[in-house]
């Protein structure tokens, strides 16, 4: 199988300038900060998933791409390869998930990650997929209005029964975990074929209501019963509440396979303090480089 990796770092200049020709004002930090963690989520592909294929690292420019990382070895997709030029550029994540199917040679199976996902434990293929079908944990919840995140995954959820033409109803919807997805990318073309003028009438610059996400596609998979229902061996730390001790800890002894570590808005001196303490934790369990990174 396949990985895709969606990547941005807020601090590029051209990146900066992109942004405030297409949008104006300055970008939210704790969406498009580089914590310089993206070397140890490969490190980890490296080392915790062996029967991985191609990795694509999806970004907006070529001056995104790191310096370190090795083209040879990670195929590098830019938002132009995908994304109809009449929605570019565009910062909003949400909308990017629309068209990752549509990357030059990504196979059926794949696993999308964003960059703050990160494989710590080794992984087996069937943990991600069983009998050609995605292991997708479904838990069901009930719409909180005020809440924007929600509201935007009960729409994908309500328009993925309609395209799988699920009969069901209810005060609930269901929400995937929040963890590295498995897709299948026929799936994924086959929805945006039926469903092409909603999806790209859904496309923005910045996240606002009305988007889909990612969730739309496996929302439908989930709907058409082509999914296991199962949960991915997965740790999930919001910096808001979790202090970088804690988590660090976990990076040294962890049990789950992977672990998603959200970042918050905070004041920038917080910020590169945390970032020192999680740097060094990554380098003290994944020292070693990978194939994917230029060797010094």
């Amino acid at each position: 199988m396949d990985i895709v990796i969606t990547y941005v770092n807020g601090l590029d200049p051209l990146w900066q300038q992109d942004y405030a020709a297409a949008v104006g004002g300055t970008a939210l930090t704790k969406r498009f900060r580089d914590w310089g963690t993206l070397r140890y989520l490969l490190r980890g592909i490296e080392k915790n998933m062996p029967f991985v294929g191609n990795v694509f690292l999806l970004v907006s420019r070529e001056s995104q791409v790191p310096e370190w990382v090795d083209r040879s070895k990670v195929r590098i997709v830019l938002h132009s390869d995908i994304i109809p030029e009449e929605y570019l550029p565009v910062f909003n994540a949400s909308a990017i998930e629309m068209f990752i199917h549509r990357i030059p040679g990504l196979g059926e199976e794949y696993l999308y990650f964003n960059d703050d996902v990160f494989p710590v434990l080794p992984c087996k293929e069937e943990d991600f997929f069983e009998g050609g079908k995605p292991n997708i944990g479904m838990r069901r919840q009930l719409l909180v209005l005020r809440n924007p995140f929600r509201a935007l995954v009960r729409h994908d959820d309500r328009f993925a029964r309609k395209m799988a033409a699920s009969p069901c109803r209810s005060l609930f919807y269901v929400r995937p975990q929040h963890t590295v997805t498995p897709m299948l990318r026929s799936q994924c073309e086959e929805l945006y074929g039926k469903a092409t003028d909603a999806i790209l009438a859904s496309v923005t610059p910045l996240r606002r209501n009305g988007n889909f996400n990612q969730y739309l596609f496996t929302d439908y998979v989930y709907y058409k019963g082509l999914t296991n229902h199962k949960r991915i061996s997965n740790k999930h730390f919001s910096l808001a509440v979790s202090n970088a001790s804690k988590v660090c800890e976990f990076l040294k002894n962890p049990d789950c396979a992977l672990v998603c570590i959200n970042d918050v808005q905070m004041p920038q001196e917080k910020f590169e303090s945390l970032q020192r303490e999680l740097l060094s934790a990554f380098e003290s369990i994944l020292p070693e480089f990978s194939r994917f990174e230029l060797q010094k």
